[in-house]
């Protein structure tokens, strides 16, 4: 019996465990679509007038709001925790919204963002507050963004430009729903937004190589 038991631990136990978690990981291989096609973002341009848009990119969007100087510390967390890891992969790219007025602000902060890493793909898009509101609003998400249209949230926009997030109950106390990410806390971007986002690009990885297996298949 004992002999039994030590079998089952040494063998039988580490088998279950792998089939446990390996079934956990594929049934989340998708991360649920919170607000589906968002309209695009048309309104704004960065402070060297470049137009940019949300559509065929995996986009981080933040709203700091005016006071961009006092998120500084946010901007770093993100930096370091998502922003490094991800910025070589064309397809990724982040964007804050912020309003007329801190154009000399957000000079300085890319600055310093700029004497971290390249930031090419990481764009500041100037708009009034009521184009950046009206944008927030079409996401349709719980919180709310404070009166200088801003929050320590950031959230994740897919190609086909819609909020991805994780689903449970709609209460924004409910861990099992999560729509955006604090930049505040670098726990929550270590691990909850860097495991969406990855998430995010492995889907679209895997329907790459789906389509060209297809195509070769096919003689396409």
């Amino acid at each position: 019996m004992k002999k039994n038991l030590v079998l089952f631990v040494l063998f039988i136990l580490p088998i279950v465990a792998y089939l446990f978690f390996a079934s956990g990981v594929n049934g989340f291989i998708k991360l649920p679509v919170l607000t589906p096609k968002v309209a695009e973002f048309n309104m704004g341009k960065t402070i060297d007038n470049k137009k940019v848009q949300l559509t065929s990119k995996i986009t981080i969007v933040g709203f700091p709001g005016a006071n961009v100087e006092s998120r500084k510390g946010n901007f770093f967390n993100l930096n370091q925790k998502i922003f490094k890891k991800y910025r070589e992969f064309k397809d990724f790219q982040i964007i804050m919204f912020v309003p007329f007025g801190s154009e000399s602000q957000v000079k300085e902060m890319t600055t310093k963002l700029a004497g971290l890493n390249d930031i090419s793909n990481w764009y500041f898009v100037f708009a009034s507050n009521e184009e950046i509101q009206k944008f927030y609003n079409n996401m349709k998400l719980i919180d709310k963004v404070n009166t200088e249209v801003g929050t320590t949230n950031v959230f994740i926009i897919d190609k086909e430009r819609n909020v991805r997030g994780r689903k449970g109950h709609i209460d924004k106390d409910d861990d099992e729903y999560r729509e955006g990410y604090n930049t505040s806390m670098v726990s929550e971007l270590h691990n909850e937004l860097n495991d969406d986002v990855k998430i995010v690009l492995a889907e679209y990885r895997l329907a790459l190589k789906k389509n060209n297996a297809d195509r070769k298949k096919y003689g396409l």
